[in-house]
């Protein structure tokens, strides 16, 4: 296989990573429910080659496991596993305010954007919104921090994923996380220097 063709499946192996995530996260694949090769491939329309690799790399980030001559299937998930999660998660985000703290204040009209749709999405009950932009929010934050590691990282960790998970085994209150974020849109816009310990708590909010 060529420097190209390799690079091409790489990228797509990403994408099939973040269809079996979402299928995960709405409920389309339980707990337990074999991750079959071929019906994937099929689906796609692509090789079973890129649907193998998406699968170890979910594999290596604990949300599928393989066994011997059965396949991939969804992984279980735990109150450890969620416990274990968020802290990580935490982590990154504080980090990324420290990175970003300068440039945030800059970005406050995007972040309020996203906190006024997630208030109107709030009020209509829509969970899975209120969960994809509340999700966009702490992402635009990461990203304002310009490093491609630490998002690359943050991005791993299938954040719509675990979010989902907590959600429906703990039944996290998302529709207060408006007002959170508004608090943290006032820190960023000061430059306050203990944004990232408030966002670090705000993301353990999540956890169970």
């Amino acid at each position: 296989m060529n420097v190209s063709a390799q690079l091409l499946r790489t990228g797509l192996a990403d994408q099939i990573r973040e269809f079996i995530v979402e299928g995960i996260s709405s409920g389309r694949w339980e707990p337990g429910e074999r991750l079959v090769e071929r019906r994937i491939a099929a689906e796609l329309g692509v090789s079973q080659g890129p649907v193998r690799e998406a699968l170890r790399q979910l594999e290596a980030l604990r949300l599928v496991e393989s066994l011997p001559n059965r396949g991939a299937r969804v992984r279980a998930f735990t109150e450890r596993d969620l416990g274990e999660i968020f802290p990580v998660r935490a982590g990154l985000e504080r980090t990324a305010v420290e990175l970003a703290l300068p440039r945030l204040a800059e970005r406050v009209d995007a972040l309020e954007r996203h906190n006024r749709s997630l208030a109107e999405a709030a009020e209509t009950g829509d969970l899975h919104e209120q969960m994809r932009l509340s999700i966009a929010f702490h992402r635009e934050v990461v990203e304002t921090a310009g490093n491609r590691l630490l998002m690359s990282v943050w991005e791993s960790l299938g954040i719509e994923l675990w979010t989902t998970l907590s959600l429906r085994l703990h039944e996290t209150e998302i529709y207060s996380k408006s007002a959170e974020h508004a608090l943290l849109i006032e820190a960023f816009r000061r430059q306050d220097p203990d944004a990232p310990r408030m966002l670090h708590d705000h993301v353990m909010n999540y956890a169970p």
